[in-house]
């Protein structure tokens, strides 16, 4: 039987119980479904805040791992970014360092400019201004046949040095007698400095004044005007070398050293002994090395200390003069000796800082040496690269000779050239090769030399 019909006693019941019994139960099982839903719901709901949870979970590690990595980065970041920071900032102020740099640099260069360009206006004319008291004479001939391969010459730098003994103007004190006594001019002191065009080393070679030559024809010199004059001297076979001033001066002079070397000679030196002492006291005394005391039968004591001894203008002039030193037979060649250490003694002086950076010491030398001085293509720049080469090179590079004689006088009292030998010297000396008083290799040391007075003799300039 149908339950909703019946009593609990299993009795019948009336319809409008039966209806609303059957509310009941629908609504029961409405209950019912609704409670099953709900459970199912709440599991639903369960599930998702367990996936929720893990989800968020993990998307809050997620998040956590990023935000470490972009921490991480940022810090990288921050660190590179301070780095490149430090580095632009290092770079900016090394920059602005050299931008200030080339600045001062730009400011230098337009006030050395300015100095180098008003210096050299200055320096210039004072050159011009010097150069304006030497006394100009004429002596070259560079068309002249007697020399020697001109063409490979043409850079080369050859300077023919005569030291005259004219008297004119001297006083007693200089002690070389006077013009009435001893008139007209002589040249006790010759000799040839050759600079090639290479600058590499520099010769000296000596002439014995007693040379016997062949003296050509020469218009005759006056020493008073300094020029030669019309008069026409005829030439002399045999003769002495410094006869060739005496007769001719500086052109006659000239013609006989270029006949005898082949060289174009193209700076002629005259330095007159009237006034020579004045070079040596403006740059205070000269240091020369004296091996023995020099003791001349007619000048007397000259210099009595040995090793290196500064000498005053007055013992510089006895000095180069002397050739009748008491214990030198060779009279002649010790004075050229003495004369070629006295001139490299000299010009390492006034080239050294103690005279080059001493305006006074230097303008007094100069102004000495135009006085005592005269020339042809002469003046203070031509001086400046003679003295400039001997000092620039090392002492094994200056070479200090004498022409090849036979070393003893004939019976006219001159000194007989060796011919062969003076062409070998000369050859080399143009030809800028090994000289043939240069020891080859192999050599043995301390071999005598052939010919004494022909040997270099090696100073330091």
């Amino acid at each position: 039987m149908d339950p909703l019909t019946m009593t609990d006693e299993m009795e019948a019941i009336d319809e409008a119980t039966q209806y609303r019994r059957k509310i009941d139960h629908s609504l029961a099982r409405f209950s019912a479904a609704h409670d099953d839903a709900a459970a199912e719901e709440a599991k639903k709901r369960e599930r998702r805040e367990r996936l929720t949870t893990r989800s968020m979970a993990l998307l809050e590690q997620t998040r956590t791992a990023l935000q470490r990595v972009v921490l991480i980065d940022k810090e990288d970041k921050e660190e590179e970014s301070e780095e490149q920071h430090e580095q632009t900032r290092l770079q900016e102020k090394k920059q602005r360092h050299i931008a200030r740099n080339m600045r001062i640099g730009r400011i230098a260069l337009i006030v050395l400019a300015v100095a180098i360009f008003v210096g050299t206006g200055v320096a210039w004319g004072a050159v011009n201004w010097f150069d304006a008291k030497f006394t100009q004479v004429s002596a070259l001939d560079e068309n002249s046949s007697d020399i020697q391969n001109a063409e490979a010459q043409a850079n080369d730098e050859n300077f023919l040095m005569v030291g005259s003994d004219s008297r004119d103007g001297a006083s007693a004190e200089e002690n070389v007698g006077d013009p009435s006594a001893i008139p007209g001019a002589r040249s006790d002191t010759v000799m040839v400095a050759h600079v090639p065009a290479d600058r590499k080393r520099v010769v000296v070679v000596s002439f014995p004044r007693d040379l016997e030559i062949d003296r050509p024809d020469c218009n005759r010199w006056d020493p008073a005007k300094s020029q030669n004059t019309d008069e026409v001297v005829p030439e002399q076979k045999i003769a002495k070398l410094n006869t060739a001033y005496s007769v001719g001066g500086p052109q006659c002079m000239t013609k006989v050293i270029q006949k005898l070397t082949g060289l174009r000679i193209n700076h002629f030196v005259g330095i007159d002994f009237n006034g020579f002492k004045e070079m040596v006291d403006a740059v205070h005394g000269v240091t020369v090395h004296n091996e023995k005391p020099i003791d001349d039968t007619v000048l007397g004591k000259v210099l009595a200390e040995t090793g290196d001894v500064t000498i005053s203008g007055d013992q510089a002039l006895s000095y180069v003069r002397a050739r009748h030193v008491k214990g030198d037979p060779t009279s002649d060649y010790g004075r050229i000796k003495r004369q070629q250490e006295f001139i490299g003694a000299l010009l390492k002086k006034v080239m050294s800082s103690d005279v080059v950076l001493d305006p006074g010491k230097l303008s007094g030398f100069i102004t000495a040496f135009a006085r005592a001085t005269f020339g042809d293509n002469l003046g203070v720049q031509q001086m400046m690269t003679l003295a400039q080469s001997m000092r620039g090179l090392d002492s094994s590079k200056i070479t200090f000779l004498t022409v090849p004689t036979v070393g003893t006088a004939n019976k006219r009292g001159n000194e007989v050239l060796l011919p062969d030998k003076n062409k070998n010297l000369f050859d080399a000396v143009r030809d800028n090769t090994p000289l043939p008083g240069d020891k080859p290799a192999g050599n043995p040391a301390g071999a005598p030399p052939a010919n004494a007075a022909s040997q270099p003799n090696t100073s330091q300039g």
